[in-house]
């Protein structure tokens, strides 16, 4: 599995995913929205849902990360072991899961999840919010950590922009590939943290959500 995470070194991931009650929120349509930053460029996906997850391994060769959103707040992203198995059967060769510190909705460690990953012979990807977290997720076992939860647990301010800080933090503190994901919106962003030691980068704001994109451009008209 180490050759997954080689493919990605130095490359950007492309995240492909729509909310609930959005026009593009359908498995077919994040399939092709996938195949879409494929051919831009990227070298593997992150997606979130079973369906999306199977779709998307059936159509693409590449690294995929997947996950499981699970309700809309607190611990929701792959929140138990259950979840990582069944994101695992999809095919998807990462794992990702939020590894802060809150409690979980069963009530079990994170270690749990973890072996129920390694267990099903994938890779487990632990979302973090903090360089705390970050070490304390590799002490565990995780195989690769993502700064995807930076200022959104309530634990620290959120940043403007990515937590480059945290990025660099983390590639000084622990022995695995750390990628960097979190609002990144613009190409310089995403050079900037490749430069601060980032294995990988994962934008999808800035490329696979058009609601949003489209307000930027909205509001600065109006403005």
């Amino acid at each position: 599995m180490n050759a997954v995470l080689d493919r990605l070194r130095g490359r950007l991931v492309v995240s492909c995913q729509a909310y609930p009650g959005e026009p593009l929120r359908d498995p077919e349509s994040m399939r092709r929205m996938a195949l879409a930053a494929l051919h831009g460029g990227a070298a593997g996906i992150r997606a979130q849902g079973l369906d999306d997850l199977r779709l998307i391994r059936e159509s693409a060769g590449v690294p995929l990360i997947g996950l499981w959103k699970d309700g809309a707040e607190g611990v929701y992203i792959t929140p138990t072991a259950g979840h990582a198995v069944a994101v695992a059967g999809t095919g998807a060769d990462i794992v990702a899961f939020d590894a802060t510190g809150r409690e979980r909705p069963d009530g079990k460690p994170i270690s749990d999840t973890i072996a129920a990953i390694h267990q099903a012979g994938r890779l487990a990807m632990a979302d973090v919010s903090t360089l705390d977290e970050g070490v304390r997720a590799v002490e565990l076992g995780v195989d690769v950590v993502g700064t995807t939860l930076s200022g959104y647990t309530g634990s620290a301010p959120k940043p403007a922009g990515p937590d480059l800080d945290l990025v660099e933090g983390l590639v000084g503190a622990v022995t695995v590939p750390v990628i960097a994901e979190g609002r990144i919106h613009t190409p310089q962003q995403a050079a900037a943290a490749m430069s601060r030691g980032a294995h990988a980068v994962v934008v999808g704001t800035a490329i696979t959500h058009p609601t949003t994109i489209t307000s930027w451009f909205a509001d600065a008209i109006t403005d």
